[in-house]
């Protein structure tokens, strides 16, 4: 019973933070489908083409460089060291901001040159734009840092929620301005790009106004000790980027796209222009897994600190039935939300994104929803038990895969090819990582009831789903109009599937409702699965 009390103060300190990240999460894959609809898939492709840059270098420094600050500050704390905060703080902002300047001059400077190798000039002054949000890094970093260290996760929530808010906002405001008066694509990229800059912007100032109203003159007052420069440096530089690794992993893969997908479209013989909207039509598939894996992603940042604090404490024993709790649940979802979305892909496309174009691309492009589910998951659990040179190493062999893959795959069959690299690049890095972990930590994460149970679900699910689809599209709704048809299609064959699928594995108890007591927001599923499974 203490297990659980335990899991239940810690879900209930973190909710804050955890509602703060589904909801940017949210916001980050919502946002896509109004500015698609706005540029169109040529205008998405030019977005998407240079939107990595600034993703990768914004969650490595405000993210990753913010964990391992926090990381610092606690540790200090601990040994009662309070004197030295102010001197780390120092020497974290100015090596976070040696390294920020370093990649604004690389991103500003060198924009000309990435836009060639990525062949098409005209994305150099996006690059250009978007390369200023990289100043603002330092201070965010720093007081993100800051807050966590003191276990002030209400500010941070906070801040993550403005930032996002804003850069959203400012994105589809400035975008239709432009689109309104010019119809630039390329403008309406670059004001896509200062609207990220205006939500980091943001952020800082919220941040920084919370933070001297709190105890900025206090510490401003403090005499700084004399702490030792390189163990701090080395510290920032090795748990920032064990931190962010799995969060840069689909960031970097996108890099991955952005770098070969229109240059081997050219290649093979596609005009530029139709080589964008293939791109574009491509680059649809991101929100679409970035909404799958949210439930996997917010899982993620709940079981590292859990998982960290058992085996510090505990010797490990008691950190086991929470990394099979959090794989499986990884494992239940990450598996409907994939096959629940390829079922209706066809009318989600035209229903978000106007069109049904290669839906078969997006279909395969969704798969990738399980494998991301299941890294991150896994990434998760091992970096709470210190493990992370060696998963970090696969999740750079999986973006050299992709790399290769793409050049093999994209030449002979177009953006499928890339879908299906990306599969595979993915899976390679599961099952590294999966046969890795039962090195070290040699458990069952599951029961053979437990997949049959998720196997019986998803093939009736599809099946439901599928019988549906067809009785709609063909009798129930075939005189509206398409994308109206699209939208009923969709919404209602999503709530159908969760249906079906959520009734088939709370029969026969996939999870148990003490295990569903645990989790965010299970609550109302235990109490259901408890009503379904009573004793008539």
């Amino acid at each position: 019973m203490s297990n659980e009390w335990n899991m239940k103060t810690y879900m209930k300190g973190a909710a804050m933070l955890t509602i703060a990240a589904i909801i940017v999460k949210l916001l980050s894959a919502v946002y896509r489908v109004p500015f698609q609809n706005l540029v169109g898939d040529e205008g998405f492709y030019i977005y998407q083409q240079v939107y990595p840059f600034i993703g990768i270098i914004t969650t490595w420094t405000s993210f990753g460089f913010a964990v391992a600050l926090s990381k610092i500050l606690s540790e200090y704390k601990a040994t009662k060291n309070d004197e030295a905060i102010p001197r780390i703080m120092q020497i974290a902002f100015v090596f976070i901001g040696i390294v920020s300047i370093l990649f604004f001059l690389l991103l500003f400077a060198g924009a000309e040159f990435l836009a060639r190798t990525m062949g098409d000039v005209q994305l150099a002054p996006l690059l250009k734009a978007g390369s200023y949000v990289i100043l603002l890094m330092p201070m965010l970093a720093v007081l993100k840092g800051k807050f966590q260290a003191d276990g002030k996760m209400q500010p941070v929530a906070y801040a993550q929620v403005i930032e996002q808010a804003v850069r959203v906002t400012a994105i589809l405001l400035g975008t239709w301005i432009v689109v309104s008066t010019s119809f630039d694509l390329y403008k309406a990229g670059s004001m896509a790009m200062y609207g990220a800059v205006a939500g980091e912007f943001a952020g800082v100032v919220f941040l920084f106004f919370i933070y001297w109203r709190g105890f900025g003159i206090h510490h401003a007052n403090k005499p700084k000790q004399v702490v030792p420069i390189w163990p701090i440096v080395k510290d920032l530089m090795i748990v920032s980027v064990s931190a962010s690794i799995s969060a840069l992993l689909f960031l970097l893969f996108q890099l991955v796209d952005s770098f070969t997908v229109f240059q081997l479209l050219l290649e093979s013989g596609f005009g530029k222009h139709q080589a964008m909207e293939m791109k574009g039509i491509y680059d649809r598939g991101q929100p679409l897994v970035q909404l799958g894996i949210v439930i996997a992603s917010t899982l993620s940042l709940a079981i590292v600190p859990l998982v960290a604090h058992r085996i510090n404490k505990e010797k490990g024993r008691t950190a086991i039935p929470f990394m099979q709790l959090t794989y499986r649940v990884a494992f239940t979802f990450g598996i409907a939300a994939a096959l629940g979305l390829i079922v209706v892909l066809p009318y989600v496309n035209e229903m978000l994104f106007q069109t049904r174009a290669e839906s078969l691309t997006l279909m395969i492009f969704a798969c990738q929803i399980i494998w991301m589910s299941l890294i991150l998951t896994l990434m998760a659990m091992l970096q709470g038990s210190g493990k992370v040179k060696i998963p970090t190493l696969f999740l750079l062999l999986g973006v050299f895969c992709k790399w290769i893959l793409n050049g093999m795959l994209v030449s002979s069959y177009g953006i499928v090819g890339a879908a299906i690299a990306g599969n595979i690049s993915l899976a390679i890095v599961f099952f590294m990582m999966f046969f890795y972990f039962k090195k070290h930590w040699n458990i069952s994460f599951a029961s053979f009831s437990f997949y049959k149970g998720i196997g019986i679900a998803s093939i009736m699910m599809v099946l439901g789903v599928t019988a549906y689809v067809w009785l709609a599209d063909a009798f129930l709704f075939d005189s509206l109009p398409s994308r109206l048809q699209s939208v009923v299609i969709s919404l209602s064959a999503v709530t159908l599937g969760a249906t079906i699928f959520l009734l088939i594995i709370a029969k026969r108890r996939v999870i148990g409702e003490k295990e569903w007591f645990l989790l965010p927001f299970g609550r109302r599923m235990a109490t259901f699965q408890l009503w379904l499974n009573k004793e008539k």
